[in-house]
């Protein structure tokens, strides 16, 4: 999966990875020819005290490493430039895959462990892109050619560097063997620290009201401890591999200057030619330290590479149509047709054969205990979800068959967790419509029975808002998603329990302002209290994932049983609810 996200998101940047290659490929050849400079400088120069040879040879070094530092800082240059822009492009497309996930993958996956994806494990793989841009030409062409340029110098000292190479490969794949399983356990244990401190911050302010810091500190230390662990872990194998190659480096340039020593005593080797040697063993043993610290990447890369390819490679489960309809010929028609949702390897279906219609000017409304299915049977119709039976149509075309951009145009959400953005109240408004003026967006407050405290903040539609809507109560935050699904002017709203957090007054008020604007749309309405939906034209009561009661209030009072006992629940008896 690692090379094959390399591949996939450093073609675009064949160009500059071509530049690259030439330049690290100049370098390391200047680098590799600098010592034999040297040899010469010692042996032919200083050794015969020929000062001009000296003089001319040196001259020709110094160019040789302009040339080497041009090249290389170029080659640094390039390489951040192209790293940098395959980890935009890798981060681009795991958040695009993410947001075409339904309600379903998202769930799978976890929100935490999505977000951990989307950063630190871009980070990982785009850290390993930078080094195999800057070091990949250099390490190889620094090993082979540090080889040749060595035995040039003196064969007799060659087996030296068929003695150490080997055994530094050996000792660095001992320790990369164990670093990636302490990596990938790192990356898992890092999800659960972000699962556990999401959890915490947003619920703070139910920690502090049941006085569980205590027990939240010791769970979060918990995590925190394991993750501690295991970095550990990893890191003793890491902090391991620089002291071997260090050992066997300096071993190796003992054995260099030994055995060295005693060929230039009896005649057999120059004293710049051992010099040479020497240097190019430094440059051998070098290019293996870079190719180490790459490989001390490469692990942690590779498990975040998987993880990002499992949210790549997987395929949402609400499929956009391969052809899809553009145009309908009626507006604000919604038909549920026997319609079920059974989640992949769950027990029992969510829902079972739900049945209605709703035209413009209708308001259906759904009623049901916690878990009856209310929420899921509202999200099939903008299709953050699909049935798995049946058929939910709009305007006479099945959902599946629509064009995701003309569906969403015609309805209105406003979900059970009203979320706000960070920003400003008009921002936020302007969701539902970008274009919307300031009087629309006043006009969309008025009837939402919002424009009151909006006006009240110092800076009214211009007011920050934080991440959540945190700086709102929950009542007026449902009031602002209310009124931004009223700026959209939609022809089918779905509010899913969107009055929960009002009180009586302000909930009768807001559905009697809403009854002109919704005159010519279609209303789905899903409550937990009776008052909210009494003049619904047709009320659905869901029970266990089916529809148990189906008419008017007065009918379901009634005659249904179910009904009846959600009644008695809040005080209604057989009489008229009061508005």
């Amino acid at each position: 999966m690692l090379t094959r996200l390399l591949r996939t998101y450093l073609q675009p940047y064949r160009g500059w990875l071509s530049v690259i290659v030439v330049l690290q490929f100049t370098s390391t050849v200047a680098m590799l020819y600098l010592p034999s400079l040297n040899a010469d400088i010692i042996d032919k120069g200083v050794a015969r005290g020929d000062t001009g040879y000296i003089i001319e040879i040196g001259a020709i070094m110094l160019g040789v490493a302009l040339v080497q530092a041009a090249c290389s800082m170029s080659s640094a240059w390039f390489g951040g430039q192209a790293a940098m822009a395959f980890g935009r492009d890798l981060r681009k497309a795991v958040f695009g895959r993410i947001g075409r996930f339904s309600a379903r993958e998202v769930s799978d996956f976890g929100a935490p462990s999505l977000i951990t994806r989307a950063t630190n494990d871009v980070q990982q793989v785009q850290m390993l892109a930078m080094m195999t841009c800057l070091m990949a030409v250099t390490i190889p062409i620094m090993m082979v050619g540090g080889v040749i340029m060595a035995m040039r110098e003196d064969f007799g000292l060659s087996w030296l560097v068929v003695a150490v190479v080997p055994v530094l490969f050996v000792c660095i794949g001992i320790v990369v063997s164990r670093m990636v399983p302490a990596f990938r356990q790192v990356q898992e244990r890092l999800d659960d620290v972000n699962r556990v401190l999401r959890e915490q911050i947003t619920g703070i302010r139910v920690v502090r009201a049941f006085v569980r810091e205590p027990h939240e500190s010791r769970r979060f230390g918990k995590a925190n401890d394991d993750l501690t662990a295991v970095s550990l872990r990893a890191g003793r194998w890491m902090a391991l591999m620089f002291p071997l190659v260090m050992a066997v480096s300096n071993v190796a340039s003992v054995g260099v200057i030994w055995f060295g020593g005693h060929r230039v005593d009896s005649g057999q080797m120059e004293v710049g030619a051992l010099t040479a040697f020497l240097a190019y063993l430094m440059q051998i043993l070098m290019s293996v330290m870079m190719g180490t610290f790459m490989l001390m990447m490469v692990p942690r890369a590779a498990v975040s590479a998987d993880r990002i390819g499992a949210v790549l490679d997987t395929e949402t489960s609400v499929v956009p149509p391969a052809h899809p309809v553009t145009e309908v010929a009626v507006s604000g028609h919604l038909d549920v047709e026997g319609v079920g949702l059974t989640y992949p390897g769950a027990e029992a279906p969510v829902l079972r054969d739900v049945s209605f219609r709703a035209r413009p000017g209708q308001t259906i409304a759904v009623i049901g205990s916690t878990g009856a299915g209310k929420t899921t049977l509202v999200n099939l119709v903008p299709r953050l979800l699909d049935a798995t039976a049946g058929t939910v149509r709009v305007d006479g075309v099945d959902v599946r068959e629509l064009d995701p951009e003309l569906l969403w145009s015609k309805i209105g959400l406003v979900p059970q967790r009203a979320f706000l953005f960070t920003g400003t109240i008009a921002s936020n408004l302007r969701y539902g419509n970008p274009d919307a003026t300031d009087d629309d967006l006043w006009a969309a407050l008025e009837i939402a029975q919002a424009a009151d405290f909006v006006r009240a903040m110092p800076e009214q539609l211009d007011s920050p808002v934080a991440q959540g809507g945190t700086t709102v109560s929950g009542g007026q935050r449902q009031r602002l998603a209310i009124a931004r699904a009223l700026v959209r002017r939609p022809e089918i709203y779905l509010f899913d329990d969107a009055f929960s957090a009002l009180d009586v007054a302000t909930d009768a008020r807001l559905r009697a302002a809403l009854k002109p604007v919704t005159l010519h749309a279609t209303v789905v309405l899903v409550a937990q209290r009776i008052a909210t939906i009494r003049d619904a034209d047709q009320i659905l009561v869901l029970e266990d994932g089916e529809v148990v009661g189906q008419g008017t209030h007065d009918e379901l009072l009634e005659y249904n049983e179910t009904y009846q006992q959600i009644a008695a629940s809040q005080g209604i008896k057989g009489e008229e609810v009061p508005a």
